[in-house]
């Protein structure tokens, strides 16, 4: 008698290998078994799962994520855990929530607002604190449970703010006192059980008083120093943003490379960074490709994390948008959106509008206006189901010079079309050529590993938390620009390679003796829906949202989650310590 039995479904076992048609047998949260015909030899469960015509793969795992305050007081983890995923990694990027000196709580949310768009007032109202230590966070985060498993890692600007203190938040160098004592905090954290330490490098990433993250301008001996920590607690993953990312210095990523695998060779561990194509350079990927080949040949083990469809943001009345600073609009900018956008139809305030200025900017964020501006010719129309690879006759310059307009006058009318909820997408990397062929090629280089989903954050600018369902949907099923993928190895890129990099060898793979997170599929009806925006995080908080279809199950440890989408109220997550 086995605790569940899918039958009759088309297995995706995660290692790459092809699909074959499999019962998936359950016990006790593990694996008990994968092999044709058990139903039909007399198997028996407690629950039985018809997946005839389905597909079933492992739990998607997403190592790139910033749950990092939301898991203190949320337990479904939403957008993640609506699109197949049962275990989240967060920490990244060098934010975090721990260590933390008391009294030092509130510039760690405004640090995490600024890096990654998460409201302040969101986090001061949701978290309730209660530690001091990385190890007491992680013994608090021991007694939540999630509809996912959740993992995190020890942050470098969180760590050195703490040891430094306003020294280490205005980034001023570290001495040799300082960098023992944050040796000491991220060996610790890791011993407690985080799978790595983040870093940032890259001077996008702001705290919301516009001063780059702690840690942004390390030297070389601080950086190897917490490779050294990470080796001695245990072992783990080093990740990082790295200098040059968002293509504002092109000689940068040459010299991350280097320090990088030096980095890893010295102290035999792996190191994850972004990786995105940028216009100002658009061929610099395939050459830090080329490098990381280079540096494992020499013994390092370098994985670019790579994003499986355009970085950018969405565009609309609610989010993000070119009008954003002009007077006219601020006035109206109070009212329900259904109201602006009737006012914005109005002839007289269009032509205001569009002729005026903008205002100073007041905000981190609010600087993004006049970019979308002048790139509203790039501005694509997404659709429903969206389509993240949208012909040229999608994107607003091809239509405003059809229509005979401007690409910010088309942005205009487009916007304040209907209820005012639309939303358009600008992207601003992998998309150089207007197609996929450089996100393709990324996500079959060797060394790459899929990610840059940022689950939980950036909240009113993106949802790429729904990349999971994005790279079955558009690369193994609807791709019509360019060659498809397999859907093999699209599954085996979410699941067991992203689960081997974080040392998490008893899942990503449907085998006996692994932890039972599944997915159960309707390939046909699989889709990503167009994102939404809502107020539902604590304090009215906004947030993007993206539901999913197609979704018959996702099961973790063995309960199932999810069924038909829909939340069932199971909570079997827990905290993962260590490396698995």
């Amino acid at each position: 008698m086995y605790d569940l039995l899918i039958t009759g479904g088309t297995v995706v076992d995660g290692t790459g290998g092809p699909r074959r048609v499999a019962d998936v047998a359950v016990t006790g949260g593990r694996i008990a078994a994968v092999a044709p015909g058990l139903a039909a030899a007399g198997a028996e469960a407690a629950e039985t799962i018809d997946a005839t015509g389905l597909v079933v793969t492992p739990g998607f795992v997403d190592v790139h994520t910033h749950y990092d305050g939301q898991a203190t007081w949320d337990e479904l983890l939403e957008p993640s855990s609506a699109h197949g995923v049962t275990s989240v990694v967060m920490g990244n990027c060098g934010v975090g929530f721990a260590p933390v000196a008391p009294g030092r709580e509130e510039w760690l949310i405004q640090l995490m607002e600024g890096v990654e768009d998460i409201p302040g007032s969101a986090l001061s109202e949701g978290m309730s604190w209660g530690w001091e230590s990385f190890a007491d966070y992680l013994d608090v985060l021991d007694t939540r449970r999630w509809a996912v498993d959740v993992a995190t890692q020890v942050p470098h600007s969180a760590v050195r703010a703490y040891v430094m203190g306003e020294r280490g938040a205005r980034n001023e160098p570290a001495g040799p006192d300082d960098i023992a004592a944050m040796s000491r905090l991220v060996r610790e954290g890791v011993e407690a059980g985080a799978l790595g330490v983040s870093t940032s490098r890259t001077i996008a990433h702001r705290a919301m008083d516009g001063e780059p993250v702690p840690g942004t301008f390390a030297a070389e001996d601080e950086l190897f120093a917490l490779g050294r920590a990470l080796r001695d607690g245990g072992g783990g993953v080093f990740e990082l943003a790295p200098a040059g990312t968002a293509g504002l210095d092109l000689v940068a990523p040459r010299r991350e490379i280097d320090w990088m695998s030096r980095l890893s060779v010295e102290v035999d561990q792996p190191v994850t960074f972004a990786l995105l194509q940028v216009a100002t350079a658009p061929g610099l990927w395939r050459e830090l490709l080329d490098e990381c080949l280079v540096a494992a040949g020499a013994g390092a083990r370098l994985h670019p994390q790579v994003a499986g469809r355009p970085f950018g943001f969405l565009v609309g009345l609610q989010t993000t948008h070119a009008f954003a600073r002009r007077p006219t609009f601020r006035a109206l900018a109070h009212r329900p959106v259904e109201e602006v956008a009737a006012a914005l139809r109005e002839p007289a305030t269009r032509a205001a509008i569009l002729a005026e200025e903008d205002v100073p900017s007041e905000g981190l964020f609010d600087g993004l206006a006049p970019l979308v501006a002048a790139m509203a010719g790039d501005v694509c129309v997404l659709g429903d189901p969206p389509d993240y690879e949208p012909p040229p006759e999608r994107r607003l310059a091809g239509m405003a010079a059809a229509a005979g307009t401007s690409p910010v006058e088309l942005l205009y009318d487009l916007l304040c079309a209907g209820d005012g909820r639309d939303l358009f997408m600008l992207p601003l990397f992998n998309y150089v050529d207007g197609d996929h062929e450089a996100i393709r090629e990324q996500l079959e280089h060797p060394l790459s590993v899929s990610g840059l989903a940022d689950g939980g954050a950036h909240c009113g600018m993106i949802c790429d938390a729904s990349l999971p369902t994005t790279m079955i949907t558009h690369w193994a099923r609807d791709r019509s620009r360019g060659p498809r993928l397999e859907l093999e190895q699209v599954v085996r890129f979410q699941t067991r390679d992203t689960a081997e990099l974080y040392g998490l060898g008893d899942r990503g793979v449907l085998e006996p003796g692994r932890r039972a997170d599944i997915n159960v599929i309707d390939l046909d009806r699989l889709d990503v829906r167009t994102p939404r925006l809502a107020h539902d995080l604590p304090a009215g908080g906004r947030r993007l949202l993206q539901d999913a279809d197609g979704y018959v199950a996702t099961i973790v440890a063995g309960e199932v989650t999810r069924r038909h989408g829909v939340d069932t109220g199971a909570r079997p997550g827990r905290l993962v310590r260590g490396r698995r």
